[in-house]
């Protein structure tokens, strides 16, 4: 019977996935595919998803911190989101002492909540189309002039808005600028920490398991909005109250069944779906490659130092989990890429529209003869801009050299001066320069030996060795303002960047003489000269091709329906609970449970150490009313809905609209979906409501915090 079961299930599998994901979707919520929705399962209607006119779903999904995705989960602005996404506020909160990260932070009660001056949340109040009035007037002027018009309109738009004190409006360009939205925003700025797991729970599997299922990772971290006496957006005090949403997300702790309709509700942020087969090409064979290499670098240099030092651990904590999560995100999608036939795909694609539309083939053409040009720079310019992103010294050397621009061109007032020491003590914060030496050296080497002589500034083939790099890079430092080893007027940039500034002439005459300056001066001014023009001159010519394309596509292909690529607004995505057959006889159950960590469990390791209490709530199997069918508490689930950075934190909901999980993360051999959303192998991973709840009540003892909930069971 079983062996029945798993045969009837292979052969559904692709008859199910065809109707119903054949492209994936992230869809505006104004203009959802109410049908197809319901027909997989969906019970609540589009208008109890988004309403502008009285409470609904999009009440409770907010943007958190102006990246991730979060939900409100209770009547008192309880907010749920990924332990990672809330990472560096628990890192900020964090000691050697009184260390969150390692040992996780659960408040008593709401006097403990602790404030993170910065961190803000977004509402999305309204959604409205406002293609006719931005393109109003466009359509006979060249690309040039109908973009100046554009800009024109939109601020007439904008303006033409009625809004509240504490609202903005914002205009997104959707389908590469054939249409365009508008979005009134009401942003919160009191965002307190409620709780978070220590990571060996909510980072469990660390860089190792990031983007690989099966997981057993606890992903979530809680925060609380505050607001005014009002209930409006207030700046912090301690005489805020607790905010009361308009709506807010029982949580269901019913089991989850295989084909279970689900939707995901957020704010993914940059996918490219609709890119022609040599952009694809480009990205899976090149720029992919070349950016993989140079953080591959950057992370064994990081991970050496912090294996050893745990003050190295703490400060570089969330620096290195940003830089891992890419790195091994554009692994997966390569390997996705070539494995889905993407390419093949979206030549076969393109043959299919030129035979229904003859005049899409000189746009086909005219981008194949683009992206071939414009190949080498678009190269170099992926190595240029990974090395400086990832050895901290050239972003340091970066950012004053900008510094220097402004300032000599006199569009230096005293509110950009500011931006910048802001922006520079947030570097120096969390900066090692003994340690970013190495990283830089090792990363400045591998540009010279991957980059072309005629991309490389005269006499730079002295820093292909990177020992010999390092060397020269300590004796620079020695007395460079940059690293913070050299001082100005007896101050230096890591003990009183005010003092550094205080006499910005003075500033910009040392900086132009610092030694490291002049190395990465020579540097980026040879990339400006060699490459980021062209490249930039030719993106732009791509640019106005794509747009055309686009509008070709959605005009010739009468049976796709087509949704807009992510560019970080509200979307909903749905599918279904499944498993998934990645490679050759592998196949992927939809669900772990807590046994599957104590299976991976490795005492004292970083990545797969378990805590005590855990351990002994296994023993006991102390569960409560979390366990499923199985007698275990279910910890992961994976299913079909379509998503991507960003999405990190959103609410998983189940037909009823009640939360099932919190969505962290997607299937490596999915990760391609950016690009090529492939039904075989696109995966997103959800953290289940039953494990938070179990870690919340069980492990923490915070049911204070269960007690403001509604649980559905």
């Amino acid at each position: 019977m079983k062996r029945r079961n798993i045969l009837l299930s292979a052969i559904l599998f692709p008859a199910v996935m065809a109707f119903a994901q054949q492209y994936g979707g992230m869809w505006i919520p104004t203009e959802l595919n109410e049908k197809e929705m319901k027909d997989l399962g969906m019970k609540i209607s589009a208008k109890q998803i988004f309403d502008p006119s009285k409470p609904s779903i999009k009440d409770a999904v907010v943007q958190f911190n102006g990246g991730c995705t979060a939900e409100i989960i209770s009547p008192q602005g309880l907010l749920l989101t990924n332990h990672h996404c809330g990472y560096g506020q628990i890192q900020k909160h964090s000691t050697v002492q009184n260390d969150y990260l390692s040992d996780g932070f659960w408040a008593k009660d709401m006097n403990g909540e602790l404030p993170n001056p910065g961190v803000t949340v977004d509402f999305i109040a309204d959604i409205k189309e406002v293609t006719g009035e931005v393109l109003a007037g466009t359509q006979n002027l060249d690309a040039k002039a109908a973009q100046d018009l554009i800009n024109k309109n939109l601020e007439t738009v904008k303006a033409g808005f009625k809004l509240e004190s504490w609202q903005k409006v914002i205009i997104k360009p959707m389908y590469y600028g054939n249409k365009y939205y508008a979005y009134i925003i009401e942003t919160y700025k009191d965002i307190r920490l409620v709780g978070a797991p220590p990571q060996s729970i909510g980072k469990f599997g660390s860089d190792t398991d990031n983007w690989v299922w099966p997981r057993h990772t606890g992903d979530f971290s809680m925060f609380r909005i505050y607001a005014g006496k009002d209930n409006k957006p207030a700046e912090y005090s301690k005489d805020n109250i607790p905010y009361k949403p308009k709506h807010f997300l029982p949580i269901s702790i019913k089991d989850k069944q295989e084909n279970d309709f689900t939707f995901v509700f957020g704010f993914p942020g940059r996918t490219t779906e609709y890119l022609p087969a040599i952009a694809v090409e480009k990205v899976m064979n090149e720029t992919d490659p070349a950016m993989i290499s140079v953080r591959e670098v950057a992370l064994k240099t990081l991970d050496e130092k912090m294996r050893v030092d745990a003050a190295t651990r703490i400060k570089y904590a969330s620096k290195y989990a940003s830089v891992a999560n890419y790195w091994k995100k554009w692994i997966g999608e390569v390997e996705g890429l070539k494995k889905s036939d993407a390419v093949g795909k979206k030549k076969k694609y393109e043959q299919t529209l030129i035979s229904k539309n003859a005049q899409i083939k000189p746009t086909i053409d005219e981008l194949n003869r683009l992206y071939t040009e414009q190949s080498p720079y678009a190269l170099n310019k992926a190595y240029y801009s990974e090395t400086v992103r990832n050895a901290e010294t050239f972003t340091l050397a970066n950012n004053f050299y900008n510094f220097v621009q402004a300032t000599e061109s006199e569009k230096m007032d005293a509110k950009t001066a500011e931006n910048f020491k802001a922006r520079l003590s947030g570097i120096y914060t969390d900066y090692d320069a003994v340690l970013d030496a190495k990283v830089t050296a090792k990363l400045l080497a591998l540009y010279v030996n991957k980059t072309p002589k005629e991309f490389l500034p005269a006499g730079f083939e002295q820093y292909k060795d990177e020992n010999q790099n390092l060397k020269t890079i300590e004796d620079l430092s020695k007395n460079s303002v940059i690293t913070g080893r050299g001082s100005l007027n007896g101050a230096n940039t890591y003990s009183d960047i005010n003092k550094v500034f205080a006499d910005q002439k003075v500033l910009v005459q040392n900086l132009k003489n610092d030694p490291l300056m002049k190395l990465f001066g020579s540097l980026r001014e040879t990339y400006m000269n060699t490459t980021d023009a062209k490249f930039t001159a030719l993106q732009d010519q791509i640019d106005v091709l794509q747009k055309k394309f686009m509008a070709q596509q959605m005009e010739t292909d009468k049976d796709r329906k087509f949704f807009p690529d992510a560019n970080s607004t509200l979307r909903v995505t749905y599918g279904q609970v499944k498993g998934s057959n990645p490679r050759d006889a592998v196949s992927y159950g939809y669900q772990t449970h807590v046994a599957g960590i104590m299976e991976k469990y490795v005492p004292g390791d970083y990545e797969f150490d378990v805590p005590k209490k855990l351990i002994q709530l296994y023993n006991t199997k102390d569960y409560g009313i979390y366990k499923d069918k199985t007698g275990d508490v279910p910890v992961n689930f994976t299913a079909t809905n379509h998503t991507t950075g960003g999405n990190s934190g959103s609410p998983a909901l189940d037909a009823n609209g009640n939360l099932i999980g919190l969505n962290f993360d997607r299937q490596w051999e999915g990760t391609m979906s950016d690009i090529n959303y492939d039904p075989r192998f696109s995966r997103n991973i959800m953290v289940d409501t039953k494990y938070i709840l179990f870690v919340i009540d069980k492990y923490a003892n915070a049911k204070w915090l269960i007690n403001e909930m509604k649980i559905v069971k």
